[in-house]
């Protein structure tokens, strides 16, 4: 299989440079050291992916069908969080048909040119791959109905009155499109597709067979204790649990015997503020001042970014979803608002309720 178009395109948004390693330790998006790593961990064939096993079965249906029929599959779009799989899914899908893929990213279109040159270079059979497809420009996302349902590119020659549009014919392609914001793309686009499949966060016994799979390619000795306490704090991501197996690693080859075992996971993960639900240094801080300091809400995102000196935007998308997920914060219309759960995990009892005070749900 050929990765023709692989130019190093910023398919995911990286973590920010700004942010301390432990934030960047449990961060779903790509660091700076995982794109070679992350590669050579990839899955290569359907049978190999672990978890997913709706998807993975209706993506087999779909791919196995195409082959019988000797044309390219439907246009596939994959949604999800980050860090679940994607991108490994599209490299599967161009393996598994003996294509060739080119891959780029929404944000790398900025007009309809760029994607007209991309679509009229691809041969028969060929995967386009886009990552982060709603964040395509709306010009070139128009240039793409066409070329999705007609395989053929209309180019516009010259301005104003005198414009013509050459139509150019484009190869059989089909179209992998992964979104981490399902809810963005226009209604035209999703129609398009014809599979949509939807990843979810994996369960730790999932996670421990991807750990598994990857020690045994890193050549780390893993002990299934060792595995169970690191896919405990992974926050269901795979991407998550690769990068704190390759820490833990390093910890036990430098101050341990080499092997992965729970006390050393859990010396490696303290060194790491990772603690025993993947909270990081980051989220604990915003649950500390949620609780310590405004009696655990409501309060307003750009208060407790205040209060825990970061801004209000990486509080909003690098904290708190994961805090909601696990049942920790609450958004409400007056604010954010800690649970039960989230005074038990610091070690505190929540106050009780007054009487006539609204409850959380009344808040919403």
């Amino acid at each position: 299989m050929s990765e023709r178009g692989w130019s190093g395109d910023r398919t995911e948004p990286e973590a920010d440079s700004a942010t301390d390693s432990a934030t960047d330790v449990v961060s779903p998006y790509p660091v700076a050291d995982d794109r070679e790593v992350e590669a050579s961990l990839r899955p290569r064939r359907l049978t190999e992916f672990v978890g997913q096993p709706r998807v993975r079965e209706q993506l087999g249906l779909v791919l196995e069908s195409a082959r019988r029929r000797g044309r390219p599959p439907d246009h596939i779009l994959l949604s999800g969080a980050p860090g679940l799989g994607k991108t490994s899914l599209a490299m599967i899908i161009a393996a598994e048909l003996g294509a060739g893929i080119r891959v780029t990213s929404g944000p790398a279109i900025e007009r309809a040119g760029d994607l007209a040159a991309i679509l009229t270079t691809l041969v028969d059979g060929d995967v386009l791959f886009i990552d982060e497809i709603h964040r395509i420009a709306r010009p070139a996302e128009e240039l793409l109905y066409v070329a999705m349902e007609d395989y053929r590119v209309d180019v516009v020659i010259g301005k104003g009155p005198g414009a013509t549009a050459i139509p150019l014919a484009v190869a059989p392609f089909t179209l992998v499109g992964a979104t981490t914001r399902a809810g963005l793309l226009t209604g035209p686009l999703r129609d398009r597709f014809g599979f949509t499949g939807h990843m979810d966060f994996y369960q730790p016994a999932e996670l421990e067979q991807v750990l598994r799979r990857s020690a045994a390619l890193l050549a780390v000795r893993l002990e299934p204790d060792g595995a169970e306490e690191i896919a405990g704090r992974s926050r269901g991501t795979p991407r998550i649990a690769n990068r704190l197996l390759r820490r833990v690693r390093d910890f036990a080859e430098v101050r341990a015997d080499g092997v992965v075992d729970r006390p050393v996971a859990r010396a490696a993960l303290h060194l790491y503020d990772v603690d025993e639900i993947g909270l990081d240094r980051l989220d604990r801080a915003v649950l500390d001042a949620l609780v310590r300091r405004y009696g655990g809400g409501p309060v307003g995102v750009s208060t407790l970014a205040v209060a825990v000196g970061e801004e209000p935007q990486t509080v909003e998308e690098v904290a708190e979803p994961y805090l909601v997920r696990a049942g920790l914060l609450a958004r409400t219309p007056r604010g954010r608002v800690a649970t039960p759960a989230a005074w038990a995990h610091l070690g505190l009892v929540a106050p009780a309720p007054a009487a006539d005070a609204p409850s959380l749900f009344d808040r919403l």
